[in-house]
């Protein structure tokens, strides 16, 4: 009887304690994520004692060739007073490891890992490349000198509240990337654009199609890209076109907004750079829209030059010659963005 009488107390005690409890949010039982990997870049100071051996023999060089070494050594400070910044808000018990960019297309990031990149928006643009569904929280190291598009977080505007974002109480932005799909079977993602063309100053040749359109194009290579992308390369091709076609008399205008469009719209632009119109080669398929019901598509007629790369950065390139044939369309994958 004793034993009921207890059970029945433990009872009405959970009870009470779960009434009282109502309506207040339980913590999490654990993190959504597990590890945070944060992405380095090497100072401009790092760069030059790399080449000099020493920081004394890197200054001695400099300003002995007028240039001041001061304002060198002051980012390389602000860097390393942010990274010294995060450090300090990482929660305690928190796995954390630091790699450089230059080890992130060979680093195993894993589902629950949660990605800080502290640089520039490059950075960002090509940590993304290679995820998944992780996140990054982009950290400008030097809000007086970077501008940083991508760069929500700063010691200014107030670094992240990781405990927050660690339980999942976080805004993620999701941006559209473009990928590029090789019959080969290679593939190349890109967050801003794609260019493909000639690896140097020569004719791009190839077949491009879409729909049911096709055409032979000589060029100077084709832009494709995204929203993240619109206000960099693409916005250079509308502003040359715009200037041209009014110094011979026309009178066109920037399209609205400068041509931009928004991070996460479905779509991806491109655009053919110097089309040559000739005997064999046409020039109406110069620029449009992609879609995910309209891809792109090119064939190249290239000998031994021809390249895709993405995002400006030349080294991380397809090659691209006779018999290659490339997708254009939109990636399945999305970059995960945390705002404020």
């Amino acid at each position: 009887m004793n034993n009921t009488l207890n059970n029945a107390a433990t009872t009405r005690a959970r009870s009470a304690i779960l009434a009282n409890t109502k309506g207040l949010a339980r913590a999490p039982s654990r993190a959504l994520y597990e590890k945070l990997v944060i992405v380095t870049r090497e100072t401009e100071l790092e760069s030059l004692t790399a080449k000099f051996n020493t920081v004394e023999q890197a200054k001695f060089y400099l300003e002995h060739a007028g240039q001041s070494f001061t304002p060198i050594e002051q980012a390389h400070a602000r860097y390393q007073e942010t990274l010294s910044q995060l450090r300090d808000i990482i929660p305690r018990g928190v796995k954390s490891q630091i790699i450089s960019r230059d080890l992130v297309p060979q680093f195993t990031f894993a589902a629950h890992d949660l990605v800080i990149t502290i640089g520039q928006d490059g950075l960002v643009v090509n940590t993304a490349k290679y995820l998944t569904d992780q996140p990054i929280i982009a950290i400008n190291p030097d809000p007086s000198t970077i501008e940083g598009a991508l760069l929500p977080f700063d010691n200014i505007k107030g670094m992240p509240d990781l405990k927050d974002i660690l339980s999942g109480n976080s805004t993620i932005k999701k941006i559209t990337m473009a990928n590029a799909t090789m019959n080969d079977g290679q593939e190349l993602l890109a967050f801003n654009d794609l260019f493909i063309g000639p690896r140097s100053h020569t004719s791009a040749r190839y077949d491009i199609s879409q729909g049911n359109q096709t055409e032979y194009q000589s060029s100077s290579g084709v832009i494709i890209s995204t929203g993240a992308g619109s206000t960099g390369w693409m916005r250079s091709v509308y502003t040359g076109a715009v200037g041209i076609i009014n110094a011979l008399g026309g009178e066109v205008n920037m399209p609205k907004n400068d041509g931009r469009f928004e991070w996460d719209e479905n779509l991806l632009m491109y655009a053919v750079r110097e089309p040559w119109p000739s005997k064999n080669s046409q020039a109406n398929m110069v620029f449009g829209v992609i879609t995910p019901d309209k891809p792109l598509t090119l064939t190249s007629h290239m000998s031994d030059y021809g390249v895709i790369f993405s995002d400006g950065i030349e080294k991380d390139y397809l090659a691209f010659n006779a018999g290659l044939t490339a997708t254009i369309q939109i990636a399945e994958s999305k970059a995960h963005l945390i705002t404020p």
